[in-house]
């Protein structure tokens, strides 16, 4: 007797004939805004390619998205107009923003369009029933469209009505974006080539307890830095002067060191690190040993040596994933770290992807994005997927074998 394979994910090839079709297009354009101006555009660029493909087989768009947390009330800070305006440039050809998220409004712009044809439904969470994944509000959407695609994998580990709702109530499938961010943490997570280094910063390591858990059990070597790396620190002992640490989780830091050094992965800290009474371009900093900060200072970038060697252990692997930042990069005084490990990530010769927003802004900051394999949209999404976690998102899209 024949065994079943595994789940498939649907793909755009599997919605079969799509002209004069209406497709709702879960997208992510949660994208940073400043005065109402957008201030890094990847994630809309990153589904274009998905909206060219769906136009060029006839279908006309509905598309619908998050932006910030504006609560369950119409709130115009979080406004979509300015994501439909680049939207309208990035394609050359008019994108309709509608005024509403679902109801009238959107029924009358949605009647309106031609094979062809765009428009963008105001911000999902603008309604409260949204995040409360209601099925009446996700029939609302279904009800604007016949076909559903999800191309948002930042948004795929949450059970949304935009997510989950609508995928279970029209013929649903992944855009190119979700089908290539699975494909590519897949690889990460199943079939990485050895040796695998992830490198893991950011400010608190409570919110990766749980990657660096699933992670110990994949790479070869983690690399650990940002404010993260001083609760590491200080959980032994060291001195990190006015860090941020988060003693609660000494406990389980020490676990997660335990459960390395049993499995012979290697764990690397910061040797030195950029400190400095305060985050300001003009206060006085100094490079010290990273478990010897002065009281009165804490550490705000790791320091040259651990750039040098996080970048010998990164050019010696085979599979790179990062995620985090090691300090203030906003601040040029600190951002000599970050710096040098997204020029070592992105030159060295292994598959790498990078995941989460600050990463990525700063592999834009210093104009490394293109010596990257892949680019993660989903920071928390790729974190959970990572770490194993089923994603409500995925799940949906997926065929049972």
């Amino acid at each position: 007797m024949s065994r079943a394979g595994p789940a498939r994910l649907r793909t755009l090839d599997d919605l079969g004939q799509l002209a004069g079709k209406r497709a709702l297009v879960r997208c992510d354009f949660n994208v940073p805004l400043e005065g109402g101006r957008i201030t890094d555009d990847l994630r809309i660029r990153a589904t274009i390619p998905t909206l060219i493909e769906l136009l060029g087989h006839g279908a006309d768009l509905v598309l619908c998205s998050h932006l910030g947390r504006p609560k369950g009330t119409r709130d115009p800070r979080f406004s979509l107009a300015p994501v439909s305006a680049r939207l309208s440039e990035l394609l050359d050809r008019d994108v309709t923003q509608c005024g509403g998220v679902v109801g009238r409004e959107a029924r009358f712009c949605s009647g309106r369009l031609r094979p062809g044809d765009l428009m963008l439904l105001e911000n999902l969470r603008f309604d409260p029933r949204e995040e409360a994944n209601d099925p009446g509000f996700a029939e609302e959407l279904a009800s604007l469209a016949e076909v559903y695609v999800d191309d948002a994998f930042g948004a795929a580990h949450r059970a949304h009505a935009s997510v989950v709702g609508v995928a279970q109530l029209l013929p649903s499938a992944a855009g190119r974006l979700m089908q290539k961010e699975i494909e590519a943490l897949s690889r990460l997570r199943d079939d990485a080539e050895k040796p695998f280094v992830a490198i893991l910063g950011g400010a608190k390591v409570s919110d990766k307890l749980a990657a660096i858990d699933a992670l110990i059990e994949r790479v070869d070597a983690l690399l650990i830095g940002g404010a993260m790396a001083f609760s590491f620190l200080a959980s032994t002992g060291g001195q990190v002067g006015k860090s941020l640490v988060e003693p609660d989780r000494y406990d389980d830091i020490r676990a997660a060191v335990g459960k390395a050094e049993a499995m012979e992965v290697l764990i690397q800290l910061p040797e030195d690190v950029v400190a400095s009474p305060k985050a300001s371009l003009d206060a006085k900093r100094e490079t010290v040993r990273a478990d010897a900060i002065p009281r009165d200072s804490m550490g705000l970038d790791i320091g040259p040596r651990t750039v040098e060697e996080f970048a010998r252990t990164i050019a010696d692997a085979k599979t790179i994933f990062w995620n985090g930042p090691m300090g203030v990069f906003e601040l040029e005084p600190f951002s000599a770290g970050t710096r040098g490990v997204a020029t070592a990530v992105s030159s060295a010769s292994g598959y790498s992807v990078v995941g989460g927003g600050d990463s990525l802004a700063a592999l834009k900051k210093f104009d490394l994005l293109d010596g990257v394999d892949h680019l993660s949209t989903g920071g928390g999404a790729s974190l959970e997927f990572l770490e194993g976690r089923t994603l409500p998102g995925v799940e949906v899209l997926m065929e049972a074998p």
